[in-house]
């Protein structure tokens, strides 16, 4: 065989496998979407919540708080809403799949012969078609309180495609957790972990007004990098600090994905690889 064979041979095979990674992703991703339409409470639960906290954050606790420099809390808080369901959301990622692993259904595609990173990748984009309906649910409701985005159209879906950036990379802790906690009950604790996540963070105050400890531990989280980016973006009150973090808010709410899609999806996919090694 030429050498100029070999490498058309090579290139095919390789064009074959992207292929075939490519639809078996796509398979995985109509089962999820399936099984979402199929079960209405999941629906209620995943659109319902984000409401309720509006309402609560908005109108029961939002009239005690105050924004740093002024402004309405309410525009201050949309944002940080936003934020807090894409943070939020990788628990609905991790429970889907220790569903499936509790009831065999990831040992079964584990023995089929499809892409050994179909199950990951289909799931992350599953989720992210998810958390897209979710914006969209809680968009709508946030201009049904009066909250507007001021900063121009681009801006604007600038910011949405920022919060989705950063569900997209929460998506791999998510796959990873579901993959080690062993049953559903185990996964139902992770909201021990994704509550402080998401609350010790600039979503509903800004850190200035914390202890120094904790503002500076809510200053360096990543929903915080999201949601002073989208502040800025939509034109809300931001309460932006003088340190370094804050100011750069913007180029970390797109370096703080990459940092965590970089770490955790490798992991999520060789987790899946090793199962029962």
């Amino acid at each position: 065989m030429t050498v100029q064979a070999k490498t058309t041979a090579d290139d095919d095979a390789l064009g074959a496998r992207l292929y075939w990674a490519a639809a078996d992703c796509w398979t995985i991703v109509l089962r999820g979407l399936t099984h979402y339409v199929r079960q209405p409470s999941n629906i209620a639960w995943q659109l319902g919540f984000p409401i309720v906290s509006v309402l609560l954050f908005g109108y029961v606790f939002g009239s005690a708080m105050s924004v740093p420099g002024g402004g309405d809390y309410r525009e201050f808080l949309m944002p940080g809403m936003f934020g807090m369901t894409m943070a939020m959301g990788f628990m609905n990622t991790a429970y889907a799949v220790v569903y499936d692993s509790s009831r065999g259904v990831t040992d079964r595609f584990r023995s089929m012969p499809m892409s050994p990173s179909a199950v990951v990748t289909g799931r992350g984009v599953g989720d992210l078609i998810g958390a897209s309906l979710d914006l969209v649910v809680l968009g709508l409701t946030a201009l049904a309180i009066g909250w507007r985005s001021s900063g121009g159209l681009l801006d604007t879906l600038a910011g949405f495609g920022l919060l989705l950036l950063l569900r997209f990379a929460l998506i791999w802790i998510g796959v990873l957790l579901g993959l080690l906690v062993p049953n559903e009950e185990a996964a139902g604790s992770l909201f021990a972990i994704a509550f402080p996540f998401a609350m010790i963070s600039s979503a509903f105050v800004a850190p200035s007004l914390m202890p120094d400890w904790l503002g500076t531990i809510a200053m360096w989280n990543p929903v915080s990098a999201t949601v002073t980016a989208c502040r800025e973006l939509f034109g809300n009150p931001a309460a932006v600090g003088d340190t370094w973090i804050e100011q750069h808010a913007m180029l970390m709410s797109i370096v703080w994905p990459i940092v965590i899609t970089a770490v955790f999806l490798p992991l999520a996919v060789r987790r899946y690889q090793n199962l029962s090694r």
